[in-house]
């Protein structure tokens, strides 16, 4: 019967180096991974990658990692590329990688429009394409979306609208890939207590954010936190193979479809 644990297997991480990324590198390295490529987008973020990289070393795994803007297909191979020629083909790949803006439609410029398209959708597309190629057998692949996905609000069209893409990408490539065994899963957060989701809101919209979900009352700060998502994608990676296609709100009650 096939192995669907983490123990042992190779993982490619996009936007590993930090926040949710960084700690589910950190977790799936304590689960047993053998060896981890963790990728981080600017020189600004090196010193975090850095420590997790020493973090996930320390757990006992291997540990590699790669600077790179993934808005162009061609760094996306270049990306699966070095992490195979480091420490061989993955068996799980996830990506992290998103930027948000929150902004009424009537303002959103074309720079801006292209941008998130960019980070949001195109990147994910390739980065699909490109495990597809390079995942080995029975792999898995999961990106990180939003809850928004399930929201009707005003303001996040450019964001939301950019992530949405992604499921469709899901839903092709589950069917594509499933073949091979590779199952492909999206996974949407709550509004996460990070530094990413701060500068985007207002203090009316942080306190709204915080009371929003059912369960707010029980987190520390009200928000979805990253220690919250990391399980899900640990289970989605291993033993929940058997879900594929889909895309998953995971918020403590905050949106569903």
């Amino acid at each position: 019967m096939t192995d669907h644990s983490i123990r042992g297997k190779t993982v490619l991480i996009a936007g590993g180096g930090k926040n949710l990324g960084g700690l589910i590198a950190r977790d799936l390295a304590a689960h047993g991974a053998k060896a981890i490529a963790i990728h981080y987008n600017s020189p600004a973020s090196a010193a975090e990658a850095e420590e997790t990289l020493a973090a996930v070393r320390a757990a006992g795994a291997e540990a590699v990692s790669f600077q790179a803007d993934l808005t162009s297909a061609a760094a996306v191979e270049r990306l699966f590329a070095d992490t195979i020629a480091a420490i061989g083909r993955p068996d799980i790949a996830i990506n992290t990688v998103g930027k948000v803006l929150k902004k009424p439609f009537t303002e959103i410029s074309e720079a801006e429009y292209d941008e998130m398209a960019a980070v949001n959708a195109k990147s994910a597309f390739f980065f699909l394409k490109e495990a597809g190629k390079a995942l080995n057998e029975n792999g898995k692949v999961t990106t990180v979306v939003t809850s928004l996905l399930g929201a009707f609000t005003p303001f996040y069209a450019a964001y939301a609208g950019m992530k949405a893409p992604v499921e469709h990408f899901t839903r092709a490539a589950s069917k594509e890939f499933g073949e091979r065994g590779i199952s492909v899963t999206a996974i949407g957060p709550g509004p996460m207590d990070t530094p990413f989701f701060y500068p985007a809101e207002g203090a009316d919209a942080v306190a709204y954010h915080k009371t929003a979900a059912a369960l707010s009352k029980f987190s520390p700060t009200g928000l979805t936190h990253i220690e919250d998502i990391v399980p899900f994608i640990r289970f989605l990676v291993s033993e929940g193979w058997w879900m594929t296609g889909q895309t998953i709100l995971v918020n403590g009650g905050y949106t569903t479809k």
